[in-house]
C-alpha cells in the first residue's frame, strides 16, 4: 500500500536526473578548508569555514567549557527554562560587535530570517526584496503573507522605482537584501539602499551571513564598515560560516528584540541552541577581537585568486568577496568539471538551479584562510585547465 501512495515520487526523481539536477548528500570525514579522504589530502573550496576556525583551539576550548558547565542541551525553549546565562552573554557580545542596542539568537540563520521577517511585515504590508536574496528570506516573506515586490539585483534605481510605484500604499514597508550574496559573491550598495529606505519611510533588514567575520572592524560586517547601524533596522547573521559553529542571530533595537521574543514563532516554538554551540560562538568572537585583520587577509587572498581566474577569461560575475562563482552554464558540464577537479584533489561543488538561475550553473568557490597562496595558485591552474578543456 505504501508503494501505491508514493508512486508520484519516482517520476519526479527521474525528471530531476534527466535535467542534471539530482543531488546527493555526500559524506565527508571532516570539515574545513583542507580535509583527508582515505589518506589523501584535498583542498576544500566549498566550505564556509572562511576563517579556518572549525578546529581553532580557543573556539574548541570555549565549546568544551560550556559543555562541562551546562551539559549537552538547553532542555527547553527560551521562554520556558531554556535561556541560560551563556545565551544572554552571546547576545550581549553580538550587540556590542554589531553596534546595535540588542541582539537575539535563533537556532539557525534560516530560523532567524523565518522568525524575524513575518514580525516586521505581515498581511497588508509590503516587502521589497532583491531578486537574489536567500531562499530563507523568500520563504519568510510567504510566512508573513505580506505582498512581495522584487527589484533587480543590486540596482538602487530599480528599488527606487518600485518604492515610488507603491508610495501611497498603506501598511508597513520593509526592504530586504544581503550584504554579501551567497552565490554571486558580490556586495550590495548598502549606503544607497539605506538612503532610499530613509527617504521612503521603509524599514531595512540586511542578511550579513557571509559578511560577518569577513568584512568590517573585527569582522563586524559591511553594515558596520559603512557606519550604517543607525540606518538599518535589522542586521542578521549566522554563527555557521566564519564563526565556524551553528545558529543565527539578529542585531536590532531593544524594542524589536522584545517584540521578537513575544512574536517570532521560529524563536518561541523551538528548543534553545545547545550550550556548546553558544560557547563556540563566543570563542570565535574572542578570536576575531584578538586578531582583527583576519577578514582583511582573507579578502586579499580572494582578490588574488579571483584575478588569476579573470586573467584567464573565466566568468566570475561581479564577485568582490571570498565567494567566487565560476559560471559554466550547462548543468552537466558544471558537474563534470567538478568531478574532474575532485580527481585532482580539489573540492569545488557544482551549484545548479534552483539555487541559481537556469543556465547559470557554476562552480562556487569559497576561499578560506586554510588555503595558502601556493594552494590558490595551483588550484587556479587546475580550474582554468578544466574549464577550458571542454
Amino acid at each position: 500500500m505504501t508503494a501505491m501512495r508514493e508512486d508520484w515520487i519516482q517520476p519526479i526523481l527521474d525528471e530531476r536526473q534527466a535535467q542534471g539536477l539530482d543531488r546527493q548528500a555526500r559524506v565527508y570525514p571532516e570539515a574545513g578548508g583542507i580535509i583527508k579522504i582515505n589518506g589523501t589530502e584535498l583542498l576544500n573550496f566549498s566550505s564556509n569555514d572562511y576563517l579556518d576556525l572549525t578546529r581553532h583551539p580557543h573556539v574548541m576550548d570555549r565549546a568544551r567549557e560550556a559543555l562541562d558547565q551546562y551539559g549537552t542541551g538547553s532542555g527547553a525553549s527560551r521562554l520556558v527554562t531554556g535561556t541560560l546565562p551563556i545565551h544572554e552573554e552571546l547576545e550581549a557580545r553580538i550587540a556590542k560587535e554589531k553596534g546595535y542596542p540588542a541582539a537575539l539568537v535563533f537556532g539557525s540563520g534560516y530560523m532567524a530570517n523565518a522568525g524575524t521577517i513575518p514580525v516586521l511585515a505581515g498581511r497588508g504590508d509590503l516587502i521589497f526584496a532583491d531578486k537574489l536574496v536567500h531562499a530563507s528570506m523568500i520563504d519568510a516573506c510567504k510566512l508573513g503573507d505580506a505582498k512581495l515586490v522584487r527589484f533587480a539585483h543590486n540596482d538602487p534605481d530599480a528599488l527606487e522605482q518600485r518604492l515610488e510605484q507603491h508610495a501611497n500604499a498603506e501598511g508597513r514597508k520593509l526592504i530586504i537584501t544581503e550584504s554579501v550574496f551567497s552565490m554571486d559573491g558580490d556586495l550590495a550598495p548598502l549606503p544607497k539602499i539605506a538612503a532610499l529606505a530613509e527617504e521612503h519611510g521603509a524599514m531595512l533588514m540586511v542578511d550579513e551571513a557571509h559578511a560577518s567575520g569577513t568584512f568590517g572592524p573585527n569582522g563586524a560586517g559591511l553594515i558596520r564598515e559603512h557606519g550604517l547601524e543607525g540606518s538599518i533596522t535589522v542586521s542578521m547573521g549566522t554563527m555557521s560560516k566564519a564563526m565556524a559553529g551553528y545558529g543565527g542571530f539578529v542585531a536590532c533595537s531593544e524594542n524589536l528584540r522584545r517584540l521578537l521574543i513575544n512574536s517570532a514563532r521560529a524563536f518561541i516554538y523551538t528548543t534553545a541552541p545547545p550550550p556548546a554551540i553558544i560557547g563556540a560562538a563566543l570563542g570565535a568572537l574572542d578570536v576575531l577581537e584578538a586578531s582583527p585583520r583576519l577578514g582583511n587577509i582573507l579578502q586579499a587572498n580572494a582578490d588574488y585568486f579571483r584575478s588569476l581566474l579573470r586573467e584567464a577569461g573565466l566568468d566570475t560575475l561581479q564577485s568582490q568577496s571570498q565567494i567566487i562563482p565560476i559560471v559554466i552554464g550547462e548543468n552537466e558540464r558544471a558537474v563534470a568539471i567538478s568531478a574532474r577537479l575532485r580527481e585532482q584533489g580539489i573540492i569545488a561543488a557544482a551549484i545548479r538551479p534552483p539555487t541559481v538561475p537556469a543556465g547559470s550553473a557554476r562552480l562556487r568557490i569559497s576561499v578560506t584562510l586554510a588555503h595558502l597562496v601556493d594552494d590558490l595558485e595551483r588550484t587556479a591552474k587546475l580550474i582554468i585547465a578544466a574549464a577550458q578543456a571542454d
